[in-house]
């Protein structure tokens, strides 16, 4: 008897193997107060909780092997910056000093605090990562009610591991441990264990509700990535028809390692851009590894998260430094801060007043009303792009007056380093990234303002759609290929050509080989994607006619409001194989 589920895939990958049900997580504790003769030796209590956590992620660094991607070793990090910021090294001992709450109880305010406040975030990403909370939270709750540490069994060798969510660093010692893929009930596509995921190639699906209560341990499961889809099964036609498909992606993989030194260019000789999507400096040597033509989107906020400061001027100049640097004359394009106001950065635990904060003071409006946060954060950027290639890029542009007053802001920024005999290239290009509707039905006025559009699908099609693209209530609704997305990429393309800026996509759209044809025929001619999809996306660009491409699509571009018209989609979509 076959059983079949589905769930996000997030790694196009097939894994075969015996289930293994982790349990994990936090465990809800009720409301407990000490006697006010205890208290000392409760925050005692708590704080050595703290200290054997720090001491068991210490470990789980340890046991990184350098040759690892170095984002993994860097969310440790972020655990362990976390285990030592006030909010969870002090808070939860002004509960147990000021209201005699019980250690356990303490930390489980704060964390409803904590969570609460991700919850309210805007950016999906930045959201997701209550992850990580939650697991440096559940670390130390571990220590505190005595249970002992967890070991992971010896046996994990080929196992597929169900969870209800997996932290990142479960996620990097589960690859160590040698296990074929992964499931989990909570989660999304943009959570940090997603993006792990991705990065190892391991097979995985998050958002499989009730999965650690329908799958049985030690059952046959078949995970398919790509397609999203569980199978539970001993059935031996159907196991031998997955290890067909894991031997040929295999065979794939391999043949992709060929293409690196390649160029990328179409049948009839149209050349494309690819361009990788980074978080670290230390991202670049997997850029450079896989050819990329440079970095289209460096996300900035990094280094403003799970913290209690803002980074000064110099640590941000050092990261930016690094990245130009080992770009070695590749371009740069570096995004402004995208955070919203939910996340002070002056307070771990101070919540947002917006109702709404999707559509709220976020990202360059948020800059432009702090520009005591901006300004060190240009002058950093400027002072990098004098070494290199650099280019600067404003998200959740929704206005001109935004354009104005930020090219005001930098012309200001010039003069001040100018005065200081700081260095900066004067002539650096500036983009905005069109992920708001509005922005993409003006497209053409910020065309002339700007150097360069870069098109965020990732928001532009929940904003335009109306959903929040990691709600797993409407997820289903998130569909890039609907024709009103369609027409804002096509008017954003078309705009740039007609005033001679390049055009970039740095949405997850821009790395899945599905869409490339179709955006390929629509004009666009660069894409910025994670790392890993760089030599997929070049295969798929050295497949393609482009002139018939766009003859093609704009068919279908030009009809694309008639009845039947999505139906040669498919057709399409479907020229990457």
């Amino acid at each position: 008897m076959t059983f079949s589920c589905s769930g996000i895939g997030v790694t196009p990958g097939i894994a075969i193997g015996e289930a293994h049900l982790l349990q994990r997580g936090f465990i809800e504790v009720s409301p407990r107060f000490v006697p006010l003769n205890q208290i000392t030796n409760e925050i005692d209590r708590y704080r050595q909780a703290v200290a054997n956590a720090r001491r068991s992620l210490n470990t789980v660094e340890k046991k990184i092997p350098k040759s690892t991607w170095s984002e993994i070793a860097s969310f440790v990090d972020t655990h362990l910056l976390m285990l030592a910021d006030a909010a969870l090294s002090e808070v939860p001992i002004d509960f147990i000093r000021n209201q005699s709450c019980a250690a356990e109880w303490a930390l489980q305010l704060q964390r409803d605090a904590l969570i609460k406040v991700f919850d309210a975030m805007d950016d999906p990403y930045l959201r997701s990562r209550k992850d990580d909370v939650d697991h440096v939270i559940s670390q130390i709750q571990k220590f505190l009610i005595q249970k002992k540490k967890d070991e992971y069994t010896p046996d994990l060798q080929g196992r597929i591991i169900i969870a209800q969510d997996l932290a990142p660093a479960d996620t990097i010692l589960l690859k160590h441990q040698g296990v074929a893929g992964f499931i989990t009930e909570g989660g999304g596509p943009m959570s940090h264990t997603a993006i792990l995921a991705r990065g190892l190639g391991i097979p995985a699906l998050v958002g499989v509700h009730h999965a650690t209560k329908i799958l049985r341990h030690g059952e046959r499961l078949i995970v398919d990535g790509k397609q999203g889809t569980l199978l539970a099964t001993n059935d031996k036609s159907i196991l031998e028809h997955y290890r067909r498909l894991i031997r040929k992606t295999e065979k794939h993989a391999a043949s992709l390692l060929t293409l690196v030194d390649e160029p990328t260019v179409t049948l009839d000789g149209e050349t494309a851009r690819l361009m990788a999507n980074i978080e670290l400096p230390e991202d670049i040597e997997a850029t450079r590894s896989l050819a990329a033509d440079g970095v289209g989107l460096y996300r900035t906020e990094y280094l403003y998260m799970n913290r209690s400061n803002t980074p000064d001027e110099e640590e941000q100049y050092a990261a930016y430094r690094q990245a130009v640097e080992g770009l070695d004359g590749l371009p740069l394009t570096i995004r402004t801060l995208d955070l919203g106001a939910d996340k002070q950065l002056d307070s771990c635990t101070q919540e947002s007043t917006t109702c709404n904060p999707a559509l709220g003071l976020r990202a360059i409006r948020l800059c432009l009303k702090e520009p005591k946060l901006f300004r060190p954060h240009l002058r950093a950027i400027l002072r990098a792009s004098a070494l290199g290639p650099v280019k600067i890029m404003i998200p959740m542009l929704s206005n001109l007056q935004e354009v104005h007053q930020l090219k005001a802001l930098l012309q200001e920024t010039k003069e001040s380093l100018s005065r200081d005999g700081l260095e900066y290239a004067a002539d650096i290009h500036v983009g905005g990234m069109i992920e708001v509707p509005a922005a993409a039905l003006a497209a053409d006025a910020f065309a002339r303002e700007l150097d360069f559009l870069s098109i965020g699908t990732n928001d532009l099609v929940q904003y335009t759609l109306a959903i929040d693209r990691i709600d797993d209530e409407v997820n289903y609704l998130y569909d890039p290929l609907h024709p009103s997305v369609l027409k804002l990429i096509q008017m954003v393309i078309d705009a740039g050509n007609r005033h001679g800026i390049p055009v970039s996509m740095c949405g997850e759209m821009a790395g899945n080989p599905q869409y490339i044809p179709l955006l390929m025929g629509m004009g666009l001619r660069e894409f910025s994607m994670q790392p890993g999809s760089l030599l997929e996306a070049k295969r798929v660009v050295r497949s393609l006619d482009a002139a018939a491409l766009s003859k093609q699509v704009g068919r279908l571009m030009r009809n694309i409001d008639k009845p039947n018209a999505l139906q040669i989609l498919p057709q399409i979509c479907n020229l990457y194989h």
